[in-house]
């Protein structure tokens, strides 16, 4: 039920999200994938198969790309907190969203706490005849990192630039997954777990700031593009098909997979990365424009 506002106190900073139970529905859904994540690629002899093949195939592509996607790797920790940090900065100080800008603080903070916390408190992969390293590496620290950074950029951007923020963020954090695979830092599935980590902290924050800064997030005139979102959900459907090709392929009789574990792993970065910013996109818009028409 909406809430009832005075005729002294009805303006657009009054307005509280109407459906504040979406954002923790969406928090509690990035849990649940978190979990079934770990349970399905670290727990069972199949996804851990599919997680350490695509892992063992990556020297291929590292004769390609190797030097450029380590030397990223090596300034991956500090660009992520530099970009990031300079355009909330940047956001604060011209457009004085000062409380925005805490809020996402607290929640890259916490996701990165978090995701270090899980690593530490879940057991090293139990064995079940896969040749793999037993320690625990799910949820990936730098993962985490990078999207916790583009997440919180989203978070303190006005409604029109969102869609932008979440396509650009998305494909910085799905690259970051890409180069931590590559360089075998990390599997396909700790890259996913820190997505939905990330996506988790953001969902709650996004609650938070929507009820506190009502008053800028209203779509303007200047509605939003659809562009990107679109775009997302085209590269995420592609990467899917990817997937499905690479995996569908090794049912073939005698087939030996040289790249198929790798490319549906990568694919599967890409898919989560996208499909999970567009869902924030969609969360966030159907809050301002309820606002706007309210």
């Amino acid at each position: 039920m909406g809430i009832q506002q005075s005729a002294g106190n009805s303006g657009p900073s009054a307005r509280f999200p109407l459906h504040p139970g979406l954002f923790f529905l969406t928090a509690a859904l990035a849990v649940l994938g978190l979990i079934s994540t770990y349970l399905y690629f670290v727990r069972t002899t199949t996804g851990q198969y599919i997680d350490e093949s695509a892992l063992v195939e990556a020297p291929a592509a590292q004769r390609w790309v190797g030097k450029q996607t380590a030397q990223f790797l090596d300034v991956l920790p500090v660009s992520s907190v530099v970009i990031g940090g300079v355009v909330l900065l940047l956001v604060t100080l011209f457009r004085r969203r000062w409380l925005a800008a805490g809020i996402a603080v607290l929640a890259m903070v916490g996701a990165n706490v978090s995701t270090q916390l899980l690593k530490a408190a879940l057991p090293d992969r139990p064995d079940r005849g896969v040749t793999t390293l037993d320690f625990n590496s799910l949820p990936s620290g730098h993962t985490t990192l990078a999207a916790s950074a583009a997440a919180a950029v989203f978070l303190v951007a006005s409604p029109r630039w969102r869609p932008l923020a979440a396509f650009v963020g998305a494909s910085y954090a799905i690259f970051s997954g890409f180069s931590l695979l590559i360089n075998q830092w990390h599997r396909p599935a700790d890259v996913l777990a820190a997505f939905l980590m990330v996506g988790a902290w953001a969902a709650l924050a996004g609650w938070a700031v929507l009820r506190t800064g009502a008053g800028w997030n209203q779509e303007s005139r200047q509605r939003a593009s659809a562009l990107w979102p679109a775009v997302s959900v085209l590269l995420g459907l592609a990467a899917t098909a990817v997937a499905v090709y690479e995996l569908r392929a090794l049912d073939a009789p005698g087939a030996v997979s040289t790249s198929n574990y790798f490319l549906a792993g990568s694919a599967m970065i890409a898919i989560a990365g996208y499909l999970i910013s567009v869902a924030g996109v969609l969360l966030f818009s159907l809050e301002t424009r309820r606002r706007t028409s309210g």
